[in-house]
């Protein structure tokens, strides 16, 4: 029986995925958790690994095209059965593809990403795969490395989107991908590394003209990471109805703990301030399960599993991949995860799951010095923590005015999912926890 593999839905607003390149091929063995293939979304490069074992006995998106959410891709199954016949239209006769908001698109469960031909979903007729752009004639000079072939430029559909919006010339540009394939990372550093065109200045006129309005500001200087986001945090702003709630947390003694842990760990599970932040979340929701829920059909669903989201700051835009499975891993496993995860988000080797399946969100700009940060809810989730810094202040302790190591945290969270009591009562949890940091590991 073979199984459908498909496009992933990586974040609530995103609709399509271009394939940029296919680690394993037809006839290659694949087992459970092996990485297929390497797609690009507006945010990152991501790996895509295998939820079923067997043969890759058919690729139906060849690197570099572009495939909308739940298209299928490829096909898993056993070397001696028959090749299902699944095949796209060719662009030049597919529609072009309808907008769809970012609140209406569900994410996928992970088990539909690959499942039998007879119980998988199929794409709806009325929201066909994006027509991918023309390939552009070579210019007359010959572009760089292999870039060019046959008189063609081989790009893909999301590098020559950008290379359109920042005015990158993309014949002066070495592709690093299969056969010299121009990728988004290429024309992002051609963009950077461009020299800075001088502002023309303006002539004076003969004589006063009347003020003009100022021209709306258009999106064409935007990266396709700061759209995304931008779509993301409006949506978040517009659908989800956010309390707030601010706290000080005294860290003395948690920073005495690290220091402790960490004089006897390896450099794979040395603890960061965060780490410990990470770990008192995943206790704290374990016992306020409602904030790590989410509204959704005007009910609640109620997540088994704990992903915490961590903010990771890429030269490009933030991005919040998750640590899975928090609320059953040690002090000393979150924090070796929270490195890898980290190390892959900055290499662009995340994976499906770690856009998808987060829970819960932590933002932390304690590194920069900031005071205090009140974070957006990272939909559809139904809160987050910002995370300010650790900072030396007077605090009365026990009748007596002494310096203590404080750190001021933000809960963002959703009126739809829980009330101001109730969030009191789970960030009041998450302070205690920190406060006495020997319950961390137990």
């Amino acid at each position: 029986m073979a199984f459908e593999v498909t496009m992933p839905q990586m974040g609530a607003d995103m609709t399509e995925g271009t394939l940029v390149k296919w680690i394993k091929q037809v006839g290659d063995h694949v087992e459970r958790g092996d990485v297929l293939a390497e797609i690009e979304t507006d945010k990152a490069t991501v790996e895509l690994e295998a939820y079923e074992a067997g043969e890759l006995i058919k690729i139906v998106v060849e690197e570099g095209d572009v495939a909308p959410v739940g298209e299928v891709i490829a096909l898993i199954g056993e070397a001696s059965e028959e090749t299902p016949d699944i095949e796209r239209k060719p662009a030049a006769e597919t529609p072009p593809r309808r907008h769809v908001e970012s609140a209406e698109t569900p994410p996928p469960h992970e088990e539909d990403l690959q499942r039998p031909l007879s119980e998988a979903p199929r794409v709806p007729a009325e929201e066909p795969a994006a027509a991918a752009p023309k390939e552009a004639p070579a210019a007359t000079s010959t572009p760089p490395g292999d870039a060019a072939r046959e008189g063609r430029i081989r790009i893909s559909p999301v590098a020559r989107r950008i290379a359109t919006e920042r005015g990158v010339d993309i014949t002066q540009i070495r592709g690093s991908g299969p056969d010299g394939r121009i990728l988004r990372r290429d024309v992002e550093q051609a963009a950077e590394s461009a020299p800075q065109q001088p502002t023309p200045q303006p002539v004076p006129a003969a004589a006063p003209a009347a003020p003009r309005p100022k021209p709306a500001e258009t999106g064409a200087g935007l990266s396709r990471m700061r759209q995304a986001i931008a779509r993301r945090m409006t949506t978040s702003k517009q659908t989800q109805p956010h309390y707030y709630l601010t706290l000080d947390i005294d860290m003395t003694d948690a920073l005495a703990f690290r220091k402790q842990l960490n004089e006897a760990a390896d450099d794979e599970r040395r603890v960061s301030i965060n780490d410990l932040i990470v770990k008192a979340c995943a206790v704290a929701l374990e016992r306020h399960p409602k904030f790590n829920a989410e509204f959704a059909d005007e009910s609640l669903k109620m997540h088994e599993r704990i992903n915490i989201c961590i903010g990771v700051a890429l030269d490009e835009g933030l991005i919040a991949p998750a640590i899975m499975d928090c609320g059953s891993k040690t002090l000393g496993r979150i924090a070796k995860d929270a490195k890898d995860v980290i190390e892959r988000a900055k290499g662009g080797r995340l994976r499906a799951d770690d856009y998808s399946e987060g829970t819960f969100t932590i933002t932390n700009l304690g590194a920069y010095g900031v005071e205090a940060l009140i974070g957006i809810i990272n939909p559809p989730q139904a809160a987050i923590l910002g995370v300010g810094s650790v900072m030396a202040r007077p605090a009365v302790v026990d009748g007596q005015v002494t310096v203590r190591q404080l750190m001021k945290v933000a809960l963002s969270a959703d009126h739809r999912v829980t009330d101001g009591a109730e969030g009191a009562r789970f960030i009041k949890e998450i302070q205690g926890l920190l406060e006495n940091p020997a319950s961390l590991a137990l």
